[in-house]
C-alpha cells in the first residue's frame, strides 16, 4: 500500500518537486536549529557579562573566555572530524561546479562538521558571516538528499544525481533572509553556467523553505507575523532628490575601492603567516593557538567598559544590523546630546564623544578585525561583516519638516503655525542599503546584493540610487581585485581557472598549441608489452595519452601511471 502510495504521488505530483519539497523542509530546519542555537549562545555571553557587572575583572575574563571557548572547540572539532569543513565553502563549490571532484567536500561528516563548528563560531560573537558557509551546508543537503533517495526506483538515474542538485544547494542557502537573491546569487557567483530549466527549481526549493523558516520564526515567537527582517519606513513620496545621485555614484565608487582594499588585505594576512616559516612550523603544531589568540585579541578590544565603548562593542551584529537600517535620528548639527538614545541605540553613545567618531572609529576597527577573524581555520564567511561595514560607512543627512501646514498660502488661517524652514538632521536610513549592497557587491563581485537589501528592509523606493552604487562599485573591484571567493581559490590554489580580468583580453588568442608540450611519450592503441614498458622507463609523466595509432594520433583517452604499471 505504501509503495502503491509512493508511486501514486510520483506520478502525479513529480519527482523533481518531491525532491525539491524535501530539500526545501531540510534546508529551513537546519537554518532554524542553527539560528536558535546561535541566539543562546549570545544570549549566555549577554547574562554572563550582564551578571558580573559588580566586577570588571570578572566581566572581563568572562567576555574574552566565552569567545575564546567556543573559537577554539570548533577549529578543534572541524579539524579532527573534517578539515574541509574550513572557510566559506563558496571556493570550493565554484571548484566543483566546474566539473573537479573535491573528495570529501559533499559528505555527510563534513555536513556535521560544517554544521556544529558554524554554530559554535557564530555563537562567539566574533565579526563573522553565515552566507557562505550556508552556500556550503546547503549544497551538501542536496548532494546528500540525492544520495538518500537514490534506492527509490523512481529516484534510480534520474535527474537527482546530475549537477544542478549543488546549484540547487547555492540556491537554497540564502532562503532564510531573501529567496529570490538566493537564486540570483546562485548564478552570479557559479558564473560560468547556469541552465535555464533550473530557474523554477531554483525559485520553488527557495521560496518553500523561506516560508517553513519564517513559520517557525513566528511559532517560536520569534517575529509577529511574515514580515521583513529589518523592515524600514522611509517616505516614498519623495525618496530622493535628482542632486543626490551623484553622491550616490561616489558612494559606489568608494565602495569599489573599500571592498577591494578588504579582499587585498585578507589575503595578504594569509600569505604573511604562511610566509613566515618560524611562525607557520609553529602554528602547524599548535593548531588551535593561532585561533584563540586572534579571538582574545578581537574580544579584548570590543570589551564594553574598555576601548568597546568608542566602538559600540558590546552590541551583536544582528543589533548592529537593527540600529543601523533604523530611519531615527541620531544628531542634530553634530550634536549628539539633544536626542534620546533609546534600547540598544544606548551603545553608540558616549558621553565624552560624538557620535560620528564612534562610527568611524567602529569601521576602522570591524574593517581590520573582519579581515582577521576571516582567516581562522572555523567554518566562516565575510558577507555579513561586510555588510556591517558598509552600513555604517554613509551616514543619512535627512531632511525633517515640522509644523501642521507645509505649503503657506496667501490667507494664512489664525491660530495655524506657518511652515517652518526645513531642518538638516543626521540619521541612519537611505544612505546604509547603499553601502551595505555596495560595499559587500565590491567584495563579492555581486550585484544580487542590491535585491538581498530590498528583500531585508521590504522597501524598494531606492532601487534606483542602489543599482548605481552597486554597478559602479563592482566596476571599481573587479578592476582592482580578484572577488574574494577567487582570491581564496587563488591562496588554495584549487584546479579552477578564473575569467581574464581587465587589461588581459588578448590572452584569449593564446592557443593551446602555443603553449603545449609537443614531444611526449604516447600509448597507441595495439602496443605491445614491450612498448609500454618502454613508455613507463622513458618518462615520469603521471598520466599518458592514448592515441589510436602513431599514424592518425588519434587521441581516445589517457591512462593512469600507475594503471600502466599494473597492467604490466
Amino acid at each position: 500500500c505504501a509503495l502503491q502510495c509512493q508511486q501514486f504521488l510520483i506520478s502525479k505530483v513529480g519527482e523533481d518537486w518531491v525532491f525539491l519539497i524535501l530539500l526545501g523542509l531540510v534546508m529551513a530546519l537546519v537554518s532554524w536549529a542553527m539560528d536558535f542555537a546561535i541566539a543562546t549562545c549570545l544570549q549566555a555571553q549577554k547574562w554572563m557579562y550582564g551578571g558580573l557587572d559588580t566586577n570588571v575583572l570578572l566581566q572581563y575574563l568572562a567576555w574574552v573566555t566565552y569567545p575564546t571557548v567556543l573559537i577554539t572547540f570548533s577549529a578543534g572539532f572541524t579539524q579532527i572530524l573534517a578539515p574541509q569543513a574550513v572557510g566559506s565553502g563558496i571556493p570550493e563549490m565554484k571548484t566543483i561546479l566546474r566539473g573537479v571532484v573535491l573528495k570529501e567536500y559533499l559528505t555527510l561528516k563534513t555536513f556535521v562538521a560544517k554544521v556544529i563548528g558554524l554554530t559554535c563560531a557564530l555563537g562567539s560573537g566574533m565579526p563573522l558571516g553565515k552566507e557562505g558557509p550556508f552556500v556550503h551546508i546547503a549544497s551538501m543537503c542536496a548532494a546528500l538528499l540525492s544520495r538518500f533517495l537514490s534506492p527509490f526506483p523512481w529516484a534510480r538515474g534520474g535527474t537527482h544525481a546530475r549537477q544542478w542538485e549543488a546549484r540547487l544547494g547555492f540556491a537554497a542557502s540564502l532562503v532564510r533572509f531573501s529567496p529570490v537573491p538566493g537564486v540570483l546569487f546562485s548564478i552570479e557567483v557559479t558564473s560560468t553556467f547556469f541552465a535555464v530549466r533550473n530557474y523554477w527549481r531554483g525559485f520553488f526549493a527557495a521560496t518553500f523553505s523561506a516560508f517553513i523558516f519564517r513559520v517557525l520564526a513566528v511559532w517560536n515567537k520569534d517575529e509577529e507575523t511574515i514580515t521583513a527582517l529589518f523592515k524600514t519606513r522611509f517616505r516614498l513620496d519623495f525618496p530622493f532628490d535628482l542632486q543626490e545621485l551623484p553622491a550616490f555614484a561616489v558612494i559606489g565608487i568608494a565602495s569599489g575601492f573599500g571592498g577591494a582594499l578588504f579582499v587585498y588585505l585578507n589575503r595578504k594576512i594569509v600569505q604573511f603567516m604562511r610566509r613566515q616559516k618560524t611562525i607557520n612550523r609553529f602554528l602547524m603544531k599548535k593548531r588551535l593557538l593561532f585561533p584563540a589568540l586572534v579571538t582574545l585579541l578581537i574580544s579584548t578590544l570590543t570589551f564594553p567598559p574598555g576601548f568597546g565603548q568608542f566602538m559600540a562593542g558590546q552590541l551583536t551584529q544582528k543589533d548592529t544590523l537593527v540600529t543601523l537600517f533604523d530611519n531615527q535620528t541620531w544628531a542634530k548639527q553634530g550634536l549628539s546630546d539633544e536626542f534620546e538614545y533609546l534600547g540598544i541605540l544606548e551603545a553608540w553613545r558616549h558621553p565624552r564623544s560624538n557620535v560620528f567618531v564612534t562610527l568611524v572609529v567602529f569601521i576602522l576597527m570591524k574593517f581590520w578585525m573582519s579581515a582577521l577573524a576571516t582567516t581562522i581555520p572555523v567554518p566562516c564567511g565575510a558577507s555579513l561583516p561586510v555588510f556591517v561595514i558598509g552600513e555604517s560607512l554613509y551616514p543619512t543627512r535627512a531632511r525633517r519638516e515640522e509644523g501642521a501646514i507645509c505649503q503657506p498660502t496667501l490667507a494664512q488661517p489664525v491660530g495655524v503655525p506657518m511652515c517652518p524652514l526645513p531642518q538638516q538632521l543626521w540619521g541612519r536610513g537611505e544612505g546604509t542599503r547603499l553601502g551595505a549592497a555596495a560595499l559587500s557587491g565590491a567584495v563579492t563581485h555581486t550585484v544580487s546584493t542590491a535585491v538581498i537589501v530590498f528583500e531585508l528592509t521590504g522597501q524598494i523606493s531606492h532601487i534606483l540610487p542602489v543599482m548605481i552604487a552597486v554597478i559602479l562599485a563592482n566596476a571599481v573591484a573587479q578592476s582592482l581585485q580578484p572577488s574574494l571567493y577567487d582570491s581564496i581559490i587563488r591562496i588554495k590554489k584549487l584546479p579552477y581557472l578564473p575569467e581574464l580580468g581587465w587589461g588581459h583580453h588578448e590572452k584569449y588568442n593564446v592557443r593551446v598549441e602555443d603553449i603545449m608540450v609537443r614531444d611526449i611519450r604516447y600509448i597507441t592503441l595495439n602496443c605491445k608489452y614491450r612498448d609500454l614498458q618502454h613508455v613507463l622507463q622513458s618518462t615520469k609523466m603521471k598520466s599518458l595519452p592514448l592515441v589510436e595509432s602513431a599514424e592518425s594520433m588519434i587521441l581516445l583517452g589517457s591512462i593512469e601511471r600507475a594503471q600502466g604499471g599494473a597492467l604490466l
